[in-house]
């Protein structure tokens, strides 16, 4: 995996890694009615209603094969909705760290993205109404939020612990997946083991994997 080496951008690194055919219409700004449908999209998720495919074309006054056209089917749709909520979150994050380095900044910039996922309403709504595709969406290794959130932590860990992670043989795409997966489980815990989410359990966990004993 090749990612970008520039602090300044991010949240936006996942994007780069692996960009989708919506994506790229938003990213040029050229295809002005997928633009529009996308905006429209994103008030609804906001406003903690649900994305309806029909509703959405009537709104746009266009039919159903013609919004398809334009952003993909409801999944592709969702997908970049999602992730244009998380690239804000991220960098408010990132920027609020620069005062920190190391296995610190990453642990501060993990645990406020899953604080903020954990505390944003319309979010909890979206994986209240839509459980198995929230969960399809956003942790499965056939999802592109889950990779562009690996990719974005990748970068993060290259950072801050360099090529070889507290001179340990893990490679930074290895450790990135582990925390993303810590991340998720307590992120989500309630939709996957019916526990209370939880950012301050996540922040433990997360320093307990950043702060190993020192190489022997």
């Amino acid at each position: 995996m090749t990612v970008p080496t520039h602090r300044s951008t991010l949240a936006r690194v996942g994007t780069a890694v692996a960009p989708s055919a919506l994506s790229a219409r938003l990213e040029d700004g050229a295809h002005e009615d997928a633009v529009r449908a996308f905006r429209f999209a994103r008030e609804t998720f906001i406003a903690g209603e649900r994305i309806d495919m029909g509703g959405l074309a009537t709104r746009l006054g266009v039919d159903r094969t013609s919004l398809f056209r334009w952003v993909g089917n409801r999944d592709a749709l969702l997908s970049e909705v999602l992730w244009s909520l998380a690239v804000p979150t991220l960098e408010q994050a990132d920027a609020a760290t620069h005062g920190l380095s190391g296995a610190d900044r990453v642990v501060a910039i993990l645990t406020s993205f899953a604080h903020d996922l954990i505390t944003a309403d319309y979010f909890r709504a979206f994986l209240s109404r839509e459980p198995a595709r929230a969960l399809r969406l956003l942790t499965t290794n056939g999802s592109q939020i889950q990779r562009r959130y690996v990719a974005v932590v990748e970068q993060l860990v290259r950072e801050e612990l360099g090529d070889r992670p507290f001179g340990r043989d893990i490679a930074p795409g290895d450790l990135a997946y582990l925390l993303v997966r810590v991340s998720e489980s307590f992120t989500y815990a309630d939709l996957i083991t019916g526990d209370a989410p939880s950012a301050e359990r996540a922040r433990a966990a997360f320093d307990l994997v950043l702060r190993p004993e020192e190489p022997r």
